[in-house]
């Protein structure tokens, strides 16, 4: 007979309970769960968000991951290749408008040494200086080390040294070994993955972690994934945010093995439910962009205390179909209408400027947004 989780004083859920949470229990339950833990944590009802860019310095990548419709292989005539000068330039304009965080990622380009990583950074320093540098996931961090020959420490020491003080939690997919063994084989194992996140934490990195469902995975996995986060989470508390999204089939190699995309409800589902088995992570994400934005309001009554990123380029996503665009003031509306004071973040959630209230229900009318 199944355990009624919500009369149970608060705990460490197990991971009978986890997947309780996850495949049982009612959703207006588990969102209720959620939502009142968040608002024990963050009793100011804000909303976070951050202005970020995310260009890719290279699309040529070695890994050729079957959920991946951005990649290209060097011969294919749209490969690509920036040098520190052109990349900067492309920081450049989105610093201009407001962009106070540069996410790099690029790929497993065989071509791309660690010399090349810190000209990349160095050159965007020189021309950015405010803005803050978010580089290189884990599993790029791993291939790296193996293409140069030497030690996850040294790659990640290099960055440090670098003056970089954060890393994004791309990569992680799925933390377990049968899923990744079908979406990503040649990528970054999940004791790698894992690996590269417990080094930079050591060393005083501050990491984010992710998560892509709506494959392949069963409910097991995802769990799963969170344990291990919490797991690791215990001995470093070197996360800040977890991030999931659902997987975009597009022009992906994966999209024939997945007879539908994930219901906005599973996304929704998933926040609720890391809320309450991250318990030792402070940020949980909800995404306008990744998702809905209907999803990701839902998400913010479900345990979700940021709202992701107002992002002025974004590559990835657009390859595989999923394109969608917003303005900061868009953003603050869509955090208001939630019923949320928006506040926008920098890469280590200090807030750096608060936004005013929603009104109050019945005072007045609020603009819809308009997203193009």
């Amino acid at each position: 007979m199944r355990t009624s989780i919500s009369t149970q004083k608060k705990h460490r859920y197990d991971r009978p309970q986890a997947l309780e949470l996850l495949s049982q229990l009612p959703m207006g339950e588990l969102m209720n769960l959620a939502h009142r833990e968040r608002m024990q944590r963050f009793p100011e009802n804000t909303v976070t968000f951050v202005v970020d860019t995310n260009p890719n310095y290279t699309n040529v990548c070695v890994t050729g991951c079957a959920f991946c419709a951005f990649y290209r292989k060097a011969t294919d005539t749209d490969a690509y290749l920036l040098s520190p000068e052109e990349l900067a330039g492309k920081i450049g304009t989105a610093a201009a408008k407001g962009a106070t965080t540069v996410l790099l990622q690029g790929g497993h380009n065989p071509k791309v040494g660690l010399a090349d990583w810190q000209a990349y950074i160095s050159t965007i320093q020189a021309a950015c200086p405010d803005i803050h540098i978010h580089p290189f996931s884990p599993a790029e961090i791993a291939f790296m080390a193996e293409r140069e020959k030497c030690s996850i420490n040294e790659v990640l020491q290099t960055l440090w040294n670098a003056g970089i003080r954060t890393v994004p939690g791309g990569g992680a997919e799925i933390l377990t070994e049968p899923v990744r063994r079908i979406i990503a084989p040649h990528k970054a194992s999940t004791q790698q993955w894992l690996d590269v996140c417990e080094a930079a934490h050591g060393i005083g990195f501050k990491t984010t972690a992710t998560m892509m469902y709506g494959h392949v995975e069963k409910d097991e996995d995802i769990v799963d994934h969170l344990l291990r986060l919490r797991e690791l989470q215990d001995r470093t508390g070197g996360f800040t945010s977890f991030i999931p999204w659902s997987f975009k089939p597009g022009k992906t190699a994966l999209a024939g093995q997945v007879e539908q995309t994930a219901h906005p409800a599973r996304y929704v589902r998933i926040i609720a439910t890391a809320r309450l088995v991250l318990d030792n992570f402070e940020h949980i994400q909800s995404s306008w962009f990744s998702e809905s934005i209907g999803a990701g309001q839902l998400g913010l009554l479900a345990g979700a205390d940021d709202f992701g990123g107002v992002l002025v380029e974004e590559h990835v996503h657009k390859e595989a179909g999923h394109d969608r665009q917003a303005t900061l003031d868009n953003v603050v509306t869509i955090i208001r209408r939630a019923g949320f004071t928006p506040a926008r973040r920098d890469s280590y959630y200090r807030v750096l400027e608060t936004f005013d209230p929603p009104m109050p229900v019945g005072t007045g009318n609020q603009e819809s947004p308009s997203i193009d």
